[in-house]
């Protein structure tokens, strides 16, 4: 897909409601499988719908369908040929069938520790599923086998039909919590306030939500194939900035008569309404697709962040009176440096 692709108003109810729409597009495919193994009356039919279930519902973004298809075909079929194997070994032996299946079901659970749990899991359905079967009965057996992969073939069908893409997601995702941040920091620093306002509450639930758009990196890392380390820096400055700004806070309500003063400088006046403006490009480069008026930004902060060590430097001859004012200086002049970062790093992130 193309990064660059703008999300569209229906873009975003649908990404808002992504657990509703898969939802529905699981219970769309069950009842579609359910018809379909009824017209053509196919012997052992609960087993597609009973895979079917098992293999589509953990799956909902674009970034997962593919590898987790090679999984699930090559779980299944393990699975299957085990599966006869170990009915054909009954015939002769049944502790060596039960060893047979013992060691097949060893595999799946050492396999569901590793890189690809999902492909370990199927194995062990796939084998339950058809050593199940009557003693001898291979014609069941057969049946149940392609039955599976019948039902994990409609499931990746199903799946590839105007699937859920994680990078859009999480472009959605990052550009409520710039938005989110940039109304945190107005309200945390505004000028028409006398008393600190309580905003811990928000601000962890703020790094919360940072936390879990780690799920989506990978799937949309596979989607667009942008370098998982963009997304890695990305995620990196954002949990960064939160913490700068929970440190700007004790800054700038340390004392009286330093908040004063912080309130009649003018560069740093200018540097939070430069750091809101920041917020808002990003948010609306995101949504757009469109990083250049961000890449714009970053000449007015490089100006603003010369202005911010003047300050410092002018500060520094009283260090016990201006000690909050030169840390607030600095944590401003850390999170403009930060917001550059994310900046460029979103930049390359939306581009083709």
């Amino acid at each position: 897909m193309r990064p660059d692709k703008s999300v569209t108003l229906l873009d975003i109810r649908f990404y808002r409601h992504y657990r509703v729409v898969h939802g529905a597009r699981v219970a769309t495919a069950f009842v579609l499988t359910f018809i379909m193994v009824r017209l053509v009356n196919v012997p052992e039919g609960s087993w597609p719908l009973i895979t079917l279930v098992v293999v589509m519902g953990p799956i909902s973004f674009l970034g997962n369908v593919v590898p987790r298809a090679f999984e699930r075909i090559g779980g299944t079929l393990f699975g299957a040929i085990a599966g006869l194997a170990a009915l054909r070994l009954e015939l002769w032996s049944l502790p060596l069938m039960l060893a047979w299946c013992a060691a097949g079901i060893f595999i799946c659970g050492y396999l569901a520790l590793g890189k690809k749990p999902y492909q370990a899991l199927l194995i062990g359905v796939t084998l339950s599923v058809v050593v199940g079967a009557p003693t001898g009965d291979i014609k069941t057996a057969l049946w149940r086998s392609g039955d599976v992969i019948l039902g994990s073939l409609l499931a990746v069908l199903f799946t590839s039909i105007w699937p859920q893409r994680a990078f859009i997601l999480w472009r959605i995702k990052l550009a409520d919590f710039l938005n989110t941040f940039n109304q945190l920091q107005q309200a945390a620093l505004s000028p028409n306030l006398v008393e600190r306002p309580r905003l811990d509450k928000p601000l962890q639930a703020m790094l919360g939500e940072v936390v879990k758009m780690r799920t989506l990196m990978e799937p949309a890392s596979k989607e667009t194939h942008i370098h998982k380390a963009i997304f890695e820096g990305i995620q990196t400055v954002s949990r960064n900035i939160v913490c700068t700004l929970e440190l700007q806070m004790n800054a700038w309500w340390a004392s009286r008569e330093s908040h004063f003063v912080m309130l009649n400088a003018r560069t740093l006046r200018e540097t939070q309404q430069m750091t809101q403006q920041t917020l808002e490009a990003l948010a609306r480069a995101l949504h757009d697709g469109n990083p250049k008026p961000v890449q714009r930004n970053s000449e007015a902060l490089a100006a603003i962040a010369g202005e911010l060590r003047l300050l410092m430097q002018a500060r520094e001859s009283d260090i016990t009176e201006a000690t909050p004012i030169h840390g607030y200086a600095w944590l401003s002049l850390e999170l403009v440096r930060q917001l550059d970062l994310l900046s460029q790093l979103i930049a390359r992130a939306l581009r083709k």
